[in-house]
């Protein structure tokens, strides 16, 4: 097939401009959620969150690509590989659940992608450096919670909590504060996300005669243990973490629930906290959004903290595109660097400062402690 003079120069010349033309300038965002399986009750809110991110970033368009990982660490692996070599995603957001979160990261690490994790997980530093997570590193509310039991006086405390690294990682959070606050561990006791009951390590809880019962669990799960202990005629104060303050939750365990006692981000109460605090306005901004898209009362605390990484990202994304284009390595690299250097950015949950040592980045700023009364959760003084 012949090709004319004149047609042929033509093709050259468009073959020439794009081969001189920058990078593509949309940002691509890749999502990865546990829309389903064991950690929906996380994992549907927060992408009911990412439907309400702005478009655009710093005068770009940004792409969101959302994937569910069913709650499975090996469907996020696989989401995770597919976000980085077929979308070429710039960032990676998720999981719902540590688990997930942790095998997400093995494909940021080995793909030098930044992601923000939605999930509070634990890293060496040789895997950390690509990594950084909205919710409140464990220990800053696990020393709310261990205050307010030295302060009630318990002195023999119960766990029963997830056998995942959430469960791990909370039981290393708060060992040496108990320690510190002369509070003894009676027992621990562990379950699996699917597991339908629990009566056995609930009757050995119970067995041991703790003043108090830590639950570490996650959305509805978190019901199971709680609804158990009551079932058993468990008398003394039941604590939760963070990971159970959603409306499944409070659904699930019902009138069970009430007067748990748990430590949360400040936005599940943002009409009760302080005019003063810094996330009130941003927080109740988000909070009438997302009830007016998606019903009142349907707010959870993992909407905020999916809707965090906007947050972080409307603060890096711009500081970044001052020394690469999207769709580069370049800019993977220096998205990073920005979200490392991230200094007093305002979020729903709280302030975040990240450091090179520090990649959750909040301060106490980002707790408060609520108990559920009437089906509502009140906000204690701390």
């Amino acid at each position: 097939m012949k090709i004319r003079k004149g047609k042929l120069a033509t093709i050259l010349a468009a073959m020439l401009l794009a081969a001189t033309q920058p990078a593509r300038a949309d940002i691509t965002v890749g999502v990865s959620l546990s829309s389903t399986g064991p950690g929906a009750a996380l994992g549907i809110p927060e992408k009911n969150a990412v439907a309400l991110m702005p478009a655009e970033i710093g005068g770009e368009k940004v792409n969101y690509v959302v994937l569910d990982d069913g709650t499975d660490p090996s469907a996020a692996t696989k989401n995770a590989r597919k976000l980085v070599t077929e979308d070429q995603v710039d960032v990676l957001v998720g999981s719902s659940v540590t688990p997930s979160s942790l095998a997400i990261a093995e494909v940021a690490v080995e793909s030098r992608t930044p992601q923000i994790s939605i999930a509070p997980i634990n890293l060496p530093p040789e895997k950390n450096t690509w990594v950084f997570r909205t919710p409140q590193h464990n220990s800053v509310m696990a020393g709310a919670l261990v205050a307010h039991m030295k302060k009630a006086g318990v002195r023999k405390l119960g766990f029963i909590g997830y056998s995942d690294a959430y469960g791990e990682d909370w039981l290393t959070a708060i060992k040496p504060l108990l320690e510190q606050a002369g509070i003894a561990l009676t027992t621990t006791e562990r379950f699996n996300r699917t597991d339908t009951s629990v009566s056995g390590q609930v009757l050995k809880v119970v067995a041991s005669r703790p003043d108090a019962v830590l639950v570490v669990a996650s959305g509805s799960p978190a019901a199971l243990p709680q609804t158990a202990l009551k079932e058993r005629g468990f008398t003394g104060q039941i604590y939760q973490t963070h990971a159970a303050a959603n409306p499944a939750f409070l659904k699930v365990a019902g009138a069970k629930a009430e007067g748990t006692i748990m430590p949360i981000g400040p936005v599940v109460v943002v009409d009760q906290i302080a005019d003063s605090h810094p996330s009130k306005a941003a927080g109740a901004a988000f909070v009438k959004a997302y009830e007016a898209k998606y019903g009142a009362g349907s707010f959870s605390s993992f909407a905020g903290h999916a809707y965090d990484a906007y947050h972080l990202l409307a603060a890096a994304i711009p500081v970044a595109l001052k020394s690469a284009k999207p769709g580069t390595a370049e800019f993977r690299q220096a998205l990073r660097d920005a979200l490392e250097a991230s200094k007093d950015v305002v979020g729903v949950h709280g302030v975040f400062t990240m450091t090179p040592q520090d990649h959750f980045g909040m301060d106490e700023r980002g707790r408060v402690l609520i108990q559920v009364v009437q089906g509502g959760y009140k906000l204690l003084p701390m």
